[in-house]
C-alpha cells in the first residue's frame, strides 16, 4: 500500500500531555503530546474494549483508557503491565512545527 507524509497541523494544536483527534477514511488517530513535547500517533481505539485512548489520561509516554484503565504506551501501542493488546501505531515526526502523520493514500483523503 502507497503511504507518504500528511501534514494535520501545529505542534501548538495539541495541548501538552493531552491529544487531538485526526479522522480519516480508515478510522479515527489519536495525535499524543507528552509532557516532553515528543509526538505520538495510535489508533482511537484501546485494544481491549475499543474505548477513545484521545480522551485518556497521558502520562510519560503512556496513555491510560478512559474506560477500563488499560496503560497503552504511546511508542508503540502495546499494553502495559499484566495487560496484552496491541493498537496499530502511526509514524509521527515534527518538521518546523507542524505535525506529519505517515498515512496510506486512502486514508489521507479525509485527514
Amino acid at each position: 500500500m502507497t503511504s507518504r507524509w500528511i501534514e494535520i497541523g501545529d505542534l501548538a494544536d495539541v495541548p501538552l500531555r493531552g491529544a487531538r483527534v485526526v479522522r480519516t477514511s480508515r478510522g479515527d488517530i489519536a495525535v499524543f503530546r507528552a509532557a516532553d513535547d515528543r509526538i505520538f500517533a495510535l489508533n482511537d481505539r484501546c485494544p481491549h474494549m475499543g474505548g477513545p485512548l484521545s480522551q485518556g489520561i497521558v502520562h510519560g509516554h503512556s496513555v491510560t483508557c478512559p474506560l477500563h484503565n488499560w496503560v497503552i504506551g504511546l511508542a508503540d501501542g502495546q499494553a502495559q503491565g499484566a495487560d496484552s493488546g496491541c493498537t496499530r501505531s502511526i509514524p509521527v515526526k515534527i518538521e518546523k512545527g507542524k505535525i506529519l502523520l505517515r498515512l496510506s493514500i486512502a486514508a489521507e483523503a479525509a485527514a
